[in-house]
């Protein structure tokens, strides 16, 4: 199957050429703790890996990667990268290149021959440019906003009664039964002096695949409105307009402040300690997904899951029947996928799946890349 491209990769390639220039295998001096690493030999190059890639607008870190490592997510290990690291990218943009160094065994970040150059074969260390405001128009993302965007914001997962409180609508304008763009609705609750919120409505539950338990609810979201006029006193509803409408609100729906806008650069790596989390469901309600589809996996926060995950896929093995022991064996379980991990709640993180060469299935096996 072709490998599937994210930014992922790319950013890290050029990001580490901005703080230590060229470099091959490192091993970092800071105190902070370095990053779980897959064995060196997953992450060697490609016997086939080209002498140098021009960065051009569409690319990504992930498919970049995949033209020079065996692996695409094993960039912490390549550049000696730590947690700090990990969490603080620089961003990258297009019209740098990629160099392989084969007798160095080394990646070098350089620009194309002309002004600037510093004599050594059409390479010069460059810094990626640094937006402290954001991602530049121009720099490469790590991951298509367009595949994840819905999912950063929307929809949400509650967990532990988390909205018991939530502020809700209690009346609509005119009388009105079901809400729609425009429309002025009545809400009761802490508002937290918010002003723009989303509208969500409790959803589906998504059970564990291993012990059946109910680990959380899946919010359904239904749009957005903003505050006109708060209550003056604590049972005086607040006044809201209908900024837009996914589907129709209703009477009892809730109200979560809008976030900030989401930052899309996420580094890949492994997770910080051995995980062997399950597929928990596949967003839609379907029976399986494939690649380019979000699902749920059964761990977030309180397992060591952060934003960047890499985890690996896999079919558990069948329980057979040894026909000479007649013992029960178990097969191997068969890897198939990758997934990348790019929002995390406590107990439950959205994944996008990768690579793969076999449908998903909720009950499957994610875990540490080898």
């Amino acid at each position: 199957m072709k490998k599937f491209s994210t930014a992922a990769a790319l950013h890290v390639l050029l990001a580490l050429a901005a703080s230590i220039g060229s470099i091959g295998v490192v091993q970092t001096a800071s105190a902070e703790p370095a990053a779980r690493m897959p064995s060196s030999a997953s992450c060697g190059f490609l016997p086939n890996a080209p002498d140098q890639h021009k960065v051009v607008r569409g690319d990504t870190l992930w498919g970049i990667s995949g033209q020079f490592l065996k692996n695409p997510w094993c960039w912490p290990q390549v550049w000696g990268m730590n947690r700090q690291q990990i969490h603080n990218p620089h961003w990258i943009y297009p019209g740098q290149i990629v160099y392989f160094d084969r007798a160095a065994g080394r990646l070098r970040l350089g620009s194309p021959k002309g002004d600037g150059m510093d004599g050594n074969g059409g390479t010069e260390k460059l810094s990626p440019q640094v937006r402290s405001n954001g991602l530049g128009s121009d720099a490469i993302s790590t991951i298509p906003a367009g595949l994840i965007a819905p999912f950063l914001s929307q929809p949400l997962i509650i967990e532990d009664g988390q909205m018991a409180n939530a502020p809700h609508i209690v009346a609509a304008a005119e009388g009105r039964v079901n809400l729609g763009r425009g429309d002025k609705a009545y809400v009761q609750g802490d508002l937290a002096d918010g002003t723009s919120f989303q509208v969500f409505r409790p959803g589906e539950a998504i059970n564990d695949p291993v012990t059946k338990k109910v680990i959380a609810h899946e919010a359904k979201y239904l749009g957005t409105m903003k505050l006109v006029r708060p209550g003056h006193t604590s049972d005086e509803a607040s006044t809201f307009t209908v900024v837009d409408a996914k589907e129709e609100m209703g009477i009892g729906d809730l109200l979560v402040a809008s976030p900030l806008a989401p930052v899309l650069n996420y580094v890949p790596h492994p997770p910080a300690t051995d995980t062997q989390a399950r597929i928990a469901s596949i967003y839609g309600g379907v029976e399986n997904a494939g690649q380019n589809q979000i699902v749920t996996i059964n761990q977030g926060s309180a397992d060591n899951i952060d934003v960047g995950t890499v985890l690996q896929l896999y079919r558990a093995g069948e329980l057979i029947a040894d026909p000479i022991s007649k013992k029960t064996i178990k097969l191997p379980d068969e890897q198939y996928g990758t997934l990348f991990i790019f929002r995390v709640f406590n107990h439950i993180s959205y994944g996008l799946i990768m690579e793969v060469r076999d449908t998903v299935d909720v009950g499957d096996i994610a875990r540490s890349p080898e």
